[in-house]
């Protein structure tokens, strides 16, 4: 076994600096995509937050929308600059990364309250959404910074 471990760690190991690059990437484009695509649905999203009892709904949904956007563009430029501006590209991955978690609680309250954790109907099951995901990798880059 312990050949095998090895053998995929010799195999690997020039990959490793690029894995955070590809965590961020992937949260980044995706954060961004869900801000992206609310553009045009605006005063659908308003409607459905004000269905919940959002106060200021159309604010809500301007700030959730351009923060998603924003949260990703961070997350992708952070990791940019990070040679160059460490110190700047540390602060610009927590910022956009705690954005994230407080966008993502807020959807999990707001939008998938009624979701099962483990089992449920289809679609509704919190460890087989994407939104789970989303989270995880926010909680990750406001824990961990570029460290």
């Amino acid at each position: 076994m312990d050949r095998i471990n090895s053998f995929f760690n010799f195999l690997f190991s020039p990959f490793y600096n690029y894995l955070h690059l590809l965590l961020r990437l992937t949260l980044g484009i995706s954060f961004f995509l869900h801000g992206y695509g609310k553009l045009d649905r605006i005063s659908g999203f308003s409607g459905y937050l004000e269905s919940k009892g959002i106060i200021f709904s159309k604010l809500m949904t301007y700030l959730v929308t351009w923060g998603e956007m924003l949260a990703g563009i961070g997350i992708i430029i952070s990791g940019l600059i990070l040679t160059k501006f460490p110190s700047l590209s540390n602060f610009l991955t927590r910022l956009s990364a705690v954005s994230i978690l407080i966008i993502m609680i807020s959807a999990l309250i707001i939008a998938h309250s009624d979701w099962n954790i483990f089992i449920g109907e289809r679609g509704k099951v919190l460890f087989a959404s994407e939104q789970l995901f989303l989270l995880t990798l926010g909680l990750y880059f406001f824990f961990r910074g570029n460290n």
